[in-house]
């Protein structure tokens, strides 16, 4: 079972991860950042979109709140894309900081805006979902931004960690 100081570390991780990501991005002309990358949206913007997006709706159901959909039209700039996600992490790292263990075992319910459908689901179920999600599309960003010769480097989380030598 996932204990609150856990999910806190994984997320924490999480935002270091994008920041190294988001640093490299920072390098991209305009015309890198659009093009197709053959990801699963596409470009390197509509694949950050999408994270920030995802992230913005999940914690919006488990705060009680509608899905709050962003999409590339909405952040048509890499400027944009970061003012968004600053203020969804301060806004992430609030619900954060009110966690707790008996949190992570309530069942949350909440309508997806995409399919209608009601749905109930343990907290910690969501928010181990939420974090493999940005890992898998951070990990595609990755690859795309090495391709263009802007590795993020190692976004292992050992590295995140960053044990000393004996």
């Amino acid at each position: 079972m996932l204990t609150a100081d856990y999910v806190r570390c994984v997320y924490d991780y999480g935002y270091w991860a994008r920041d190294r990501i988001l640093t490299q991005v920072s390098r991209l002309d305009r015309g890198a950042y659009v093009a197709d990358a053959k990801l699963d949206y596409g470009s390197i913007r509509g694949t950050l979109v999408h994270i920030l997006e995802r992230e913005a709706t999940w914690l919006a159901r488990w705060e009680g709140r509608p899905d709050q959909l962003l999409g590339e039209q909405e952040l048509p700039t890499f400027e944009t894309l970061c003012e968004a996600w600053s203020r969804e992490e301060t806004k992430m790292r609030a619900f954060l900081q009110r966690l707790s263990d008996p949190m992570l075992l309530e069942v949350v319910e909440y309508e997806s805006s995409l399919s209608g459908r009601r749905y109930a689901i343990p907290l910690w179920q969501m928010m181990a979902h939420l974090a493999h999600h940005g890992t898998q599309h951070r990990s595609e960003v990755a690859l795309a931004l090495t391709q263009l010769g802007h590795s993020p480097g190692d976004l292992d989380l050992i590295v995140y960690f960053d044990p000393r030598p004996l």
